[in-house]
């Protein structure tokens, strides 16, 4: 086999890995997580815990702001973290979930 056939070929097995996974999201820090409060942490603590929130929006009414990290692979399980958070109107917290498959 050729120099360009073989780097054909180990290409063509890189694109394949490569479209075989896929990432959304990103990463933050999970281990404040639990230092949450209800009604007393603020929009301002959970922005120093967690930085920036990948997305925000509205759920009835409340700001909402989502951290996540979504991994799928067609050759292993899928591997996702996220935490969503509401608020009430004077920027505490109303509620929160977390879930993770690690």
């Amino acid at each position: 086999m050729s120099l360009k056939n073989s780097l054909s070929v180990l290409m063509l097995a890189g694109m394949l890995v490569l479209a075989g996974c896929a990432t959304v999201g990103k990463d933050f820090s999970t281990h404040n997580v639990d230092q949450i409060k209800a009604d007393e942490t603020t929009r301002a603590d959970i922005q120093e815990m967690f930085g920036e929130p990948w997305r925000t929006g509205i759920e009835d009414g409340k700001r909402t702001w989502t951290y996540g990290k979504y991994r799928w692979s067609a050759f292993g399980d899928a591997e996702t973290t996220d935490l969503v958070v509401r608020f009430n109107s004077d920027g505490t917290v109303s509620s929160y979930v977390y879930n993770t498959t690690e």
